[in-house]
């Protein structure tokens, strides 16, 4: 049996590459980056809050999917294309986060499909 897993949910967009939307060791689950698109892959309009919040949403559901939950989310690694939107970003992040997981935020020249936010995240099982 093999020691890693990959998980895929049909809750959360498709990934754009070559990836998994995560893999589940016996140790952690390791979620790939999730950019502000619906589970058919459409970028979802509105604010950084919106953006953010959908994110987070596909995250869930792949950790779902693999068993966890975000309440078991231990580090956050958030990707923003302006550090102008990180007080509106820590808004809607907070009120998912309340148990403040490790969490690192940088702010990139673009990313994919030129969105303005990336969110990844690692779990416990």
């Amino acid at each position: 049996m093999s020691s890693q897993q990959i998980v895929f949910s049909e809750d959360a967009a498709f990934p754009a590459g070559p990836y998994s939307q995560a893999i589940k060791t016996p140790f952690a689950i390791f979620c790939s980056g999730q950019i502000p698109a619906d589970k058919t892959g459409a970028l979802i309009e509105g604010t950084i809050q919106d953006k953010t919040a959908q994110c987070i949403k596909n995250l869930e559901a792949v950790l779902k999917a693999a068993d966890s939950s975000i309440a078991k989310v231990v580090k956050v690694n958030i990707f923003l294309a302006s550090m102008d939107e990180f007080a509106s970003m820590n808004e809607e992040y907070a009120k998912w986060f309340s148990h403040k997981p490790a969490r690192s935020c940088v702010a990139v020249k673009t990313l994919p499909k030129n969105v303005d936010i990336e969110i990844e995240c690692i779990a416990l099982p």
